[in-house]
């Protein structure tokens, strides 16, 4: 397979083909913070409702090839973002100064407020947002979905990482602010979201930093993140190993991405949830694998699964507000999206329907 960005520009930016061999549109370049690169790709019609997609782990906006398509067709004006440190994005060093700068963890953490308000758990909070970097007590379900359980939710990356998910909230907000709404030219510039896996908690989270930009948000198999200290059974036994693995993964990983980072391995793991495996051509493989091999992204890969931390779906939906509307689906064939918990999404009050698991389908 040829590699279509072969090109890097200083601070670890991709060059992406001219045109999405997965979609046939445009791909553009929205200059965000730090003149970081954020590529994107747009269809449908300039006065339809304005609806922006976001990806889930390790893919970018090629993954919603047919969803772009088939909302453009029904009239919508579509969008689909890499988020930074994915596909076609810019990817710098997670420790550089420029990475750090865009760092959406550092205003929430870092910079106290010199006023804040208290919540009944302990939490200080100002404006909506947690500043403490720890939630108390917090109930989370389990897989079954028949049982919940308090604990407590680390919301800051452990290795200081920028590639997380309150950086991506940012770029949601900004990119819906400097993109979308200016180019739209309804009355009503709100803006729905659609999303997949991990990219749910990041859209749940634009929300909830900036609730007035968005009518709502469409969730695709959310991802509860099953390696979360909060999610991890006798964390204080086993987050230690996980650690250390993630640590390793770190520093010596590089030869393992390697090998795994071929077409017919990629293949081989999209297979597993995707029922219909026919949707999973050469062309996914592709548009999924290419921007992998540039300069930087496996660094972002390790620290995606290093992170064993920040804000959860169920907490996020509990604090949701009342007046914009949440929808869940997912596939019944869909290993990686344990059904039972998404089913007791239905008790949230700010989710109006989760749409029971699809028949003959995975993600």
């Amino acid at each position: 397979m040829a590699l279509l960005a072969t090109t890097v520009v200083s601070g670890y930016t991709p060059v992406p083909p001219k045109i999405s061999p997965a979609t046939g549109l445009a791909n553009n370049l929205y200059n965000w913070k730090q003149d970081q690169q954020i590529r994107y790709q747009v269809d449908g019609p300039t006065n339809g409702k304005p609806v922006v997609l976001v990806h889930g782990l390790f893919v970018n906006s090629d993954h919603w090839r047919k969803t772009l398509k088939d909302l453009a067709g029904q009239g919508y004006r579509a969008y689909a973002l890499d988020l930074w440190g994915c596909g076609y994005s810019s990817k710098p060093p997670a420790m550089s100064a420029v990475a750090q700068a865009v760092n959406g963890e550092v205003h929430r953490f870092e910079q106290q407020p010199s006023s804040t308000t208290t919540s009944l758990t302990g939490d200080k909070i100002q404006d909506g947002i947690v500043l403490d970097a720890i939630l108390q007590q917090v109930e989370l379900g389990s897989a079954c979905g028949t049982k919940t359980r308090l604990t407590d939710i680390e919301l800051r990356h452990p290795c200081k990482s920028p590639y997380n998910f309150y950086t991506w909230s940012d770029l949601i907000t900004d990119f819906t602010q400097q993109v979308i709404q200016p180019a739209t030219p309804l009355q009503d510039k709100s803006v729905a979201i659609v999303c997949n896996s991990i990219g749910t908690i990041s859209s749940l989270q634009a929300v909830l930093d900036t609730p007035d930009l968005y009518k709502g948000v469409f969730v695709i198999a959310p991802n509860f993140r099953e390696l979360h200290s909060a999610e991890v059974a006798y964390p204080k036994l086993f987050m230690p190993l996980i650690r250390q693995v993630q640590a390793l993964l770190r520093n010596r990983g590089q030869p393992l991405f390697d090998a795994l980072a071929k077409p017919d391995t990629v293949k081989q793991i999209l297979m597993e949830p995707y029922k219909v495996q026919t949707a999973v051509d050469d062309t996914l493989v592709q548009v999924l694998l290419d921007p992998l091999l540039t300069p930087g992204a496996s660094d972002v890969v390790f620290d995606t699964l290093s992170y064993s931390a920040g804000p959860l779906p169920e907490y996020q939906l509990s604090v949701f507000p009342k007046d914009k509307p949440v929808w869940v689906c997912y596939g019944k064939q869909d290993p990686w999206t344990p059904a039972g918990r998404v089913e007791a999404l239905k008790k949230v009050s700010s989710v109006v329907q989760v749409v029971e698991g699809f028949d003959g389908v995975g993600q």
